[in-house]
């Protein structure tokens, strides 16, 4: 394992990296915030600043990564506000002295305001309308949002990590068995159809301008139940929740057994995070931006989590 993945990436490599597909950068450069990858503003000259994005060794082949740039090239043909990357010679994805990097057009914003039901309806008809796209195929390299990848995985991260004190290994070992199994039996229950989505559609990946929102960051995108885009979208209320509902049965219907997955689907994500943390605890950026994962305070909250889901009606 590369402890450092990312300790080439100096000033002058991220300049050059981009002067080689073809751009004359100016000389500025601002690092932006991303932990999984690494994303750099780069001025150029004469014109609009591009974003550069370094992928993580080991996460995405190359062949899920192009999956990803596709599938935003087709969201951008339906005439939907999502910011793909740049091609160029009919490519996406390049090789610079062993990093993966893809060129983003900069586009700016703001997090939007989610209490409002104007915002949410509109963001519920643009979530349907990228679904009504994500339903014309299947992912063929990405991977998909169920147990196995979100918690058997993340779990399985965190015990070969040795953050999670002795003393909780016994427990957390015996709750996320215990999540895990009961996570089986909803999904069986409930069998949600599939769908390509963005994956990780919470407001930070949403930037609103005065001409409304525009989604950035499909690096998560997957296969999995449509109520994956909007279950976090839905933390201002019921009116809220109803407005988010309501704007995306404009376009498209949506099954109303996965309501049901929302809370699941939550604990999942949290399982994840968890694991996540654990799987890049050696990059130094982790232990600096996470300093709470080597508390055992923290891990005892986690266990009691995932206690108090399974104690739930």
């Amino acid at each position: 394992m590369n402890l450092t993945p990312f300790a080439e990436l100096s000033p002058d490599f991220v300049l050059d990296a981009v002067s080689a597909l073809g751009f004359e950068p100016d000389g500025r450069l601002m690092a932006l915030n991303s932990f999984e990858n690494r994303v750099y503003q780069v001025g150029i000259e004469g014109d609009a600043p591009l974003i550069a994005k370094f992928y993580r060794s080991g996460r995405w082949t190359d062949a899920a990564i192009r999956e990803e740039h596709a599938f935003a090239h087709e969201l951008v043909e339906a005439e939907l506000p999502v910011v793909a990357p740049l091609r160029i010679d009919d490519e996406t994805l390049f090789d610079c002295d062993g990093q993966r990097v893809a060129l983003f057009p900069r586009k700016g914003g703001r997090a939007p305001e989610l209490e409002g039901t104007g915002v949410t309806q509109w963001l519920g008809r643009l979530i349907a309308r990228m679904h009504n796209v994500g339903a014309r195929r299947s992912f063929a390299s990405r991977g998909r949002i169920d147990v196995a990848s979100r918690v058997d995985v993340a779990a399985a991260n965190v015990l070969d990590a040795q953050l999670l004190p002795a003393h909780l290994v016994d427990r957390y070992e015996q709750l996320v068995d215990a999540v895990a199994e009961r996570l089986d039996d909803l999904f069986a229950a409930i069998q949600p159809g599939t769908l390509r989505l963005h994956g990780d559609c919470h407001p930070g990946n949403l930037l609103w301008t005065d001409a409304g929102p525009h989604f950035v960051d499909l690096d998560d995108a997957a296969m999995g139940p449509a109520i994956q885009d909007l279950w976090m979208l839905m933390d201002g209320g019921a009116a809220q929740r109803a407005a988010l509902l309501e704007g995306y049965a404009e376009f498209r219907d949506l099954d109303a057994g996965e309501l049901a997955l929302i809370e699941p689907l939550r604990i999942m994500r949290q399982v994840h995070h968890a694991g996540w943390i654990a799987a890049r605890w050696s990059d130094p950026a982790f232990p600096r931006a996470f300093p709470f994962a080597a508390e055992p305070r923290w891990w005892e909250e986690h266990c009691d989590d995932l206690m108090r889901w399974l104690e739930a009606d």
